[in-house]
């Protein structure tokens, strides 16, 4: 019998998908579903793990033939995921969850858990590849379906990481699984696609961090590029780097934040031609690939729903680089990831850095 594969189970498709693909291929499998804590309503209604075993997701062990463990993980992601969310915008930047949830959960409190159980590997239901070089080194790259592609937020990864994953959806279309689903009569018990940020349901993100402890909305004042004072701003947290809604200043065209200032608590805001600029920081890279020692061309993605685009890095220290981009970008966002590509393939990602910095 081949060694456990373990899988992380979400109750969507894409998981349920890769698990019978796994099992497909020969291989013995074992579910892990985890617990946020932040659950959606089709699950338990933040039940502790003992009480789970009504839980829909056994649906899917039926389905598949498998056994699904419960994973309790609310405590772990209160910690590394939430409360890392509630701090960045505490700090004037734009939390990028995933990059924090895929290291920290999903291959590092998951994986462990999945080690206890026997398992040599963790599956997880990402559009993304993985190869192995000849020196044993292992390279991560796009999904083959462009609109899928979650290449981006496994940039984190490190190859400790990459060594026990195993994403069996990489080389498929969206449209392929969701057909082959259908073909093998699979029901997920998700219908949703799942949201950029999981534990935030049916509220928006000021009045979640509004609600947790500690977290005082600021008022400040609103102020055009030109430094003149245009209104008041509710307090920061409410703000991102390139948004348009709830400025609530006339103007001859529409404002667009351009800057969040904390220590003066000031919003600065302009104009669309305002908001492009032609080079960032990135702090606290993880080079999945060897960190370069001199500059490189390369292409980067600024966020997730961004297109890669040909720009210069040049390399600070090992951590750090400031990267040129060959035409100027748009709402470049300190706390959301910059993630470096070489054609099909992620050479790392790190940390947008405050425009101050820069």
């Amino acid at each position: 019998m081949k060694p456990l594969t373990a899988i992380a189970v979400s109750g969507g498709i894409d998981s349920l998908m890769a698990a019978y693909l796994l099992k497909k291929k020969g291989h013995n499998v074992i579910g892990i579903h985890f617990v946020t804590g932040y659950e959606d309503p089709f699950s338990h209604n933040g039940q502790s793990a003992h009480l789970l075993k009504s839980h829909k997701i056994f649906s899917i062990a039926k389905q598949l033939g498998i056994d699904i463990k419960i994973l309790d993980c609310s405590i772990e992601f209160k910690k590394n995921v939430v409360d890392y969310f509630i701090q960045t915008y505490q700090a004037g930047k734009t939390p990028n969850p995933c990059m924090v949830c895929n290291p920290s959960i999903k291959f590092g409190t998951v994986f462990n858990f999945a080690r206890k159980l026997g398992a040599s590997t963790l599956a997880t239901g990402h559009y993304a590849r993985i190869e192995k070089d000849n020196r044993g080194k292992f390279h991560l790259y796009k999904g083959i379906d462009p609109k899928k592609d979650q290449s981006y937020f496994l940039a984190r990864l490190t190859q400790q990481h990459l060594a026990g994953a195993r994403f069996p959806l990489g080389n498929m279309k969206k449209s392929d699984v969701i057909q082959l689903a259908d073909m093998k009569g699979f029901k997920p018990v998700k219908a949703s696609e799942s949201q950029d940020v999981c534990f935030i349901k049916g509220k928006n993100y000021g009045d979640f961090l509004a609600r947790h402890e500690g977290f005082e909305p600021k008022p400040g004042q609103i102020k055009d590029v030109s430094g003149n004072i245009l209104g008041d701003h509710k307090g920061l947290h409410l703000f991102t780097i390139g948004q348009r809604r709830g400025i609530n200043c006339p103007a001859s065209e529409p404002y667009y934040v351009i800057q969040m200032d904390t220590q003066q608590n000031v919003l600065t805001v302009g104009f669309k031609k305002d908001l492009f600029a032609s080079q960032c920081k990135v702090e606290n890279i993880n080079w999945i690939q060897e960190e370069p020692s001199r500059p490189i061309n390369i292409h980067t993605r600024i966020r997730y729903r961004h297109t890669a685009v040909a720009s210069r890095l040049t390399p600070v220290d090992g951590k750090t680089a400031m990267v040129r981009f060959e035409r100027p970008q748009s709402a470049i966002t300190p706390g959301q990831c910059a993630v470096f590509y070489r054609d099909d393939e992620v050479l790392g990602g790190g940390w947008i850095a405050p425009i101050q910095n820069i």
